[in-house]
């Protein structure tokens, strides 16, 4: 499974950026989907996930407020709407796809997914 990511680049704090993930996948609407980030010298961090209806999401409580993911499964098609951007939103973004169910705990944790999208850069500038 091929997952796509874009949207990313340069951005001045308290501005927004959209992150688009899409996959060839015919499976995609049965994936639970989710997004992270990882931060030069830091370690991948979970940042939102949704599950395949779209009905529940999950965020980080840094981005709580902030970002909203969505989905639109007849467009193979999740997005991250990222407003109010800070500069420790600085980080490289990848989508993520789980085929188990959905379960908060297990969600937010990035050996529970199973497919990788290469990141896209989101740069915030102070």
């Amino acid at each position: 499974v091929q997952l796509q990511a874009s949207g990313g680049g340069l951005v001045k704090e308290g501005g927004s950026l959209k992150l688009s993930c899409t996959t060839s996948s015919g499976a995609f609407s049965s994936y639970v989907m989710g997004w992270f980030r990882q931060a030069p010298g830091k370690e991948r961090e979970f940042v939102a996930a949704i599950i395949w209806s779209g009905s529940s999401t999950l965020y980080a409580d840094s981005v709580e407020g902030r970002f909203t993911i969505s989905r639109d499964n007849a467009k193979n098609t999740v997005w991250l709407q990222m407003n109010s951007l800070k500069s420790e939103d600085t980080a490289v973004y990848s989508c993520a796809a789980r085929t188990s169910f959905w379960r908060p705990a297990a969600v937010a944790g990035i050996g529970s997914y199973d497919y990788w999208g290469q990141g896209t850069q989101v740069t915030v500038s102070s």
